[in-house]
């Protein structure tokens, strides 16, 4: 499955709304340096759908505010 999230970096909390069909936007305390925030997303959408870090996957945008993340279930 295929999601798009827009990342708000350097928040106080971490937290993933939805707010599409497949767009959610994710909140990290993490900020956008040495790849911190990518590290947290995949591991704040692990927990949202339950699966491993390893089947989370971002597939386009390392270094952008909008992503694509591939999510094995």
């Amino acid at each position: 499955m295929k999601i798009i999230i827009i990342v708000k970096p350097n928040k106080k909390e971490n937290k993933v709304v939805k707010i599409g069909e497949n767009i959610f936007e994710i909140y990290t305390n993490q900020p956008a340096k040495e790849n911190k925030a990518n590290l947290d997303i995949i591991q704040q959408m692990s927990k949202y759908f339950k699966v491993s870090k390893s089947k989370v996957s971002i597939s386009s945008g390392l270094k952008s505010k909008k992503k694509i993340l591939e999510i094995n279930i």
